[in-house]
């Protein structure tokens, strides 16, 4: 079985990204396949699935298949800098450049000279840096902020987008000739619904790692908890399932893990009973029935009250999963994150962290 994995990491602990890919699927296989034959190439690599699809790991192995290999492999997240940031972090800053920059600082794009960089949700850079972005593909070379001096570079650019850039183009967001610089060779990951065939492989890679971190002994999962995991819908993909069955063995206590011992979120069985009233107990009236109790005891800051009561309960519904609560709530992922962080939900070391592998040792690029 061809089994991709990321570099353990504590970052990982609050990231829904996927850990671990498969290619038993037929699906796969033919992904895997044309990975392969794309890999030895500089082409620059365009890769589409929804979050927790695996595309960080096509992105290693496509770097670990190619010439490049012994070189850097750096992973960038687009979406967690502000436009004022992020172009700072791609392209390096000199000292006094801005407040703050109390020293030079080389950018992503030198970090993986070399080797293999690989932009992460692309589609959430700002139209000023996605300008700046294809000068430097266009040119192999970046300018520091704050100098006038040009810095070649030999970088193989892997991106990655969970949203449709063709719509994004569309609407103005996203330039098309940037579009079509980036992909050269596309690769669309398929979601882990419409590849059954790698449901129960990861499941059984995920209960040997948790196993293993647990001290536990002969885990296996019955027949009637396989049905169950392949008749599930996997909207969180990979992430989704390695948070299932971290969840079940830290709650079963027996070694044949049981379709019970599953616990599958429900939110979409739940949208589909509420858009069903029910008479005298429907949730409006429950809910105007809560809000006139909290009205008549007075309470203070009652708006913050209520959010962070919503915010709470959602997330504790959705199984603590950042992508369901945001989807539930109609509000963006990123939203959402902040919200968890305000009411202490969610914690996390602020200074975010680029992953970077270099020779094969794992180096931590704070940013």
């Amino acid at each position: 079985m061809e089994l991709l994995t990321l570099p353990h990491s504590p970052a990982l602990a609050t990231s829904i990204r996927a850990t671990a890919q498969v290619f038993e699927d037929a699906k796969s296989q033919a992904l895997l396949e044309h990975l392969q034959q794309v890999a030895p190439s500089d082409a620059s690599v365009l890769i589409i699935g929804e979050t927790g699809t695996g595309k960080e790991l096509v992105a290693r192995h496509l770097h670990n298949l190619s010439v490049r290999r012994g070189g850097p492999f750096v992973a960038v997240n687009c979406g967690a800098f502000s436009e004022t940031l992020v172009e700072a972090e791609l392209f390096g800053h000199e000292k006094g450049a801005f407040t703050g920059a109390l020293s030079a600082k080389a950018g992503w794009f030198e970090e993986a000279n070399g080797g293999t960089l690989f932009l992460d949700e692309i589609g959430d850079l700002p139209m000023p840096i996605q300008v700046k972005l294809l000068r430097v593909l266009q040119e192999r070379e970046v300018v520091r902020l704050g100098s006038r001096k040009s810095i070649p570079i030999n970088v193989r650019v892997l991106a990655a987008t969970n949203v449709q850039l063709e719509k994004a183009i569309n609407a103005g967001h996203f330039r098309e000739d940037l579009y079509y610089r980036l992909n050269v060779v596309s690769l669309n990951l398929s979601p882990l619904r419409d590849r059954p065939g790698d449901v129960l492989p990861l499941a059984r890679h995920f209960i040997a790692e948790y196993s293993r971190r647990l001290g536990y002994h002969g885990i296996r999962l019955g027949a009637d908890a396989e049905a169950k995991l392949l008749g599930y819908s996997w909207p969180g993909n990979i992430r989704e399932l390695e948070n299932v069955i971290h969840h079940t063995l830290l709650l079963c206590r027996e070694q044949l893990i049981g379709a019970n011992d599953l616990h599958l979120s429900n939110l979409r069985i739940e949208r589909q009973e509420d858009s069903q009233p029910v008479p005298d107990e429907s949730a409006d009236g429950l809910l105007q029935r809560a809000f006139l109790k909290l009205f008549e005891e007075q309470s203070g800051a009652l708006h913050e009250k209520v959010e962070e009561t919503l915010l709470r309960a959602a997330y504790r519904f959705c199984h603590y999963n950042q992508v369901h609560t945001a989807n539930l709530l109609g509000l963006s992922r990123n939203v959402t994150r902040a919200q968890l962080i305000k009411f202490g939900e969610l914690v996390v070391n602020r200074r975010r962290q680029a992953v970077a592998t270099q020779g094969g040792k794992v180096v931590n690029l704070s940013i």
